[in-house]
């Protein structure tokens, strides 16, 4: 195996030097023609970065859009804790519970505490943890639900005490370590459970807002490949213009790396002022946009035949 992997490595080798020898070696024009295909490769290729990125990009925008929704949705059902622990107070404070119950401003507050939360988790931005939790906040809503209708039905027996125990479980704090003093996550009332949800959501959301193709990072360095190609195929061409043809790179090649470096600024660009708005209808994948930019990329391949045509029609022999 080893003495097939050396001779393999030996083969490569020579074939590599071989290419690099009949490249040395070839008339200009063919090298001329090379350069010429492998800048309209680099036109074409910044294209296809531009409509992967404006796709999935906007794709990603919609997906944060929904998670930040999801987290003011998570803040209304919070704040609906409170209104419903007041509610609650408000009717054993007027002796009545017996007669109205919770009343119906609690029984209304809790189902949109319920309503809320169903909502939120369609934007769930923390994978299987934040959905084990979605339905652990639900469960809490349903028990603490079960026991303030228990106290109140018991109220003949249990009186006030019975009511303000099972209050205990809308907004009791989170238990402490004896050994830390800090807070336990996972306990408390259902307010503590609605915050331990909104900080997993949160770190969720942070982490969808720096990832993927809203990653600045990695958007710039896949976008700037095929543009940083293309300059070093657009100095080769000068190099050879200038010493095989005794000319300068024409106007048209400069407007052809002008314009795909243009597009793709433009296209970064856009894809990050998108994911700043969290826009609805992302402009990097608008219709418009995306005509314009193709056009744009037309027009940089046709000035890249033009600026290679005058060069290549001095040469009327065959091709070598």
């Amino acid at each position: 195996m080893t003495a097939a992997a050396g001779s393999t490595a030996r083969g490569r080798r020579a074939l590599l030097s071989e290419s690099w020898r009949s490249l040395r070696t070839a008339h200009p024009v063919r090298i001329l023609r090379l350069l010429r295909a492998g800048l309209l490769a680099t036109v074409c290729a910044t294209a296809v970065v531009y409509l992967v990125t404006a796709t999935q990009g906007g794709q990603e925008v919609t997906t944060v859009r929904q998670s930040k929704a999801a987290g003011d949705q998570l803040e209304d059902a919070r704040e609906a804790v409170d209104t419903a622990d007041k509610a609650l107070h408000r009717a054993a404070k007027a002796g009545q519970i017996e007669l109205i119950g919770t009343g119906a401003e609690f029984a209304n507050t809790t189902a949109r505490i319920g309503a809320l939360l169903t909502s939120a988790a369609q934007g769930n931005a923390a994978g299987a943890t934040g959905r084990a939790q979605f339905q652990f906040v639900q469960g809490k809503l349903l028990i603490c639900q079960q026991l303030i209708n228990t106290a109140v039905s018991g109220y003949p027996r249990s009186g006030p005490v019975g009511v303000e125990s099972a209050r205990d479980t809308l907004t009791a704090p989170r238990l402490r370590d004896p050994g830390t003093g800090r807070e336990i996550p996972g306990t408390g009332g259902l307010r503590a459970s609605i915050e331990d949800l909104q900080a997993l959501q949160r770190a969720g959301l942070a982490r969808q807002r720096d990832a993927g193709w809203l990653d600045p990072v990695q958007l710039w360095g896949l976008a700037l490949a095929p543009p940083i190609v293309m300059v070093l195929l657009f100095c080769a061409t000068a190099r050879i213009l200038a010493l095989h043809f005794r000319r300068r790179v024409s106007a048209h090649l400069v407007a052809t790396l002008a314009v795909t470096l243009a597009v793709t600024g433009v296209s970064v660009g856009l894809t990050l002022w998108d994911e700043a708005r969290l826009a609805l209808h992302p402009a990097a994948g608008h219709p418009a946009t995306m005509a314009l930019v193709l056009l744009a990329l037309a027009v940089a391949g046709v000035l890249n035949h033009l600026a290679h045509r005058p060069r290549l029609a001095e040469y009327r022999y065959p091709r070598p």
